[in-house]
């Protein structure tokens, strides 16, 4: 085991795949001699070549195109979008292309391409470099959604992402890249795509979270243990499409009560899914609400830090929403 943070281990996975199977590429704008904007691709291209690390003109819907040609034409390529803020002209190649392929051909083709995207509010992004995405991709059947937290399930599930015949989006919170550490393996290993992760056992209340804000329902949910004695069982989807139902019904069942905390808005969000999915399926066990917690609906995040701050939940809020729904 190793100490590594996201960014390493995104870096990592990448290579690993590229050594292991020559129709592994990697494209996208500034991936190549300049290593990417946040250096997660540095070094590639002098280890596998120009054509194998691809830098590619500033047209998101190009670098999905061309990935969907490669990729029916035997290549497994890992499309970077820089920021997720600057995917909507890429939007036709990944929901009406990339998406249908297997369907439209009655399964005679397969898509198989990788769609990194950094996600998530950092300081200062402001309007275009601080979107939560996610909810515009989660209703596209044919398209799988990942958005691991944990450098090592974003490893295992890269490498899953790249191996598997669909299309994938991987969104990746782009503060945490260097912020958040943990050992991980030094062998090779992959994490399945579409199960969730209890990252705590509790017993008084679900909470589902995922991205940034999973750190800090995990802060609090211990604290909330060692001075209320409220155990909190706190759940990872890892998958936001297709969810792992099984698993966030399950902890529901056993506790009676939900908490969904995102950073994105929650009109039309994930976390609005997730809690029609236990309000259908689990209502009988529930003793209180379905609670979440989310960004307002504005169009974006505010450049001042203020409103940063206001706009992501935050630890007081998501304490109080636990208490709340705790002693319901």
């Amino acid at each position: 085991m190793a100490t590594k943070n996201l960014l390493q281990v995104i870096s990592e996975g990448l290579a690993e795949e590229m050594r292991s199977d020559d129709s592994v590429m990697v494209m996208g704008e500034d991936v190549g001699k300049a290593g990417g904007v946040f250096r997660v691709t540095q070094g590639l291209v002098n280890e596998f070549g120009p054509f194998r690390v691809m830098d590619t003109p500033l047209a998101e819907s190009l670098i999905v195109g061309a990935a969907i040609g490669l990729s029916v034409n035997g290549m497994r390529p890992v499309a970077e979008i820089q920021f997720a803020d600057f995917i909507p002209p890429a939007f036709d190649q990944i929901v009406n292309e990339a998406a249908r392929f297997y369907y439209r051909s009655n399964g005679a083709w397969t898509c198989p391409i990788t769609i990194r995207a950094p996600y998530g509010a950092v300081p200062g992004g402001a309007l275009y470099h601080s979107q939560s995405v996610e909810a515009w991709f989660c209703n596209t059947p044919g398209l799988k959604v990942a958005a691991p937290t944990f450098p090592t399930d974003a490893k295992g599930m890269l490498k899953s992402a790249i191996r598997d015949p669909s299309p994938v989006l991987f969104l990746e919170h782009k503060r945490t890249y260097r912020l958040i550490k943990e050992d991980v393996p030094e062998e090779d290993y992959s994490v399945p795509l579409g199960e969730a992760r209890v990252h705590r056992e509790g017993t008084d209340l679900t909470v589902v979270s995922y991205g940034l804000v999973l750190y800090t329902v995990l802060e609090v949910a211990g604290r909330l243990s060692d001075e209320h004695g409220i155990e909190a069982e706190v759940v990872e989807p890892r998958m936001l499409y297709p969810l792992d139902r099984e698993t966030i019904l399950h902890s529901v069942k056993k506790t009676g009560k939900l908490l969904v905390v995102s950073e994105a808005n929650l009109t039309g969000s994930v976390s609005g899914e997730i809690s029609a999915i236990v309000a259908r399926e689990a209502f009988e066990w529930l003793d209180g609400p379905v609670m979440r917690l989310g960004a307002p609906d504005v169009p974006a995040v505010a450049y001042a830090k203020p409103m940063l701050n206001f706009f992501v939940p935050s630890a007081e809020k998501i304490e109080a929403a636990m208490l709340e729904l705790a002693r319901y």
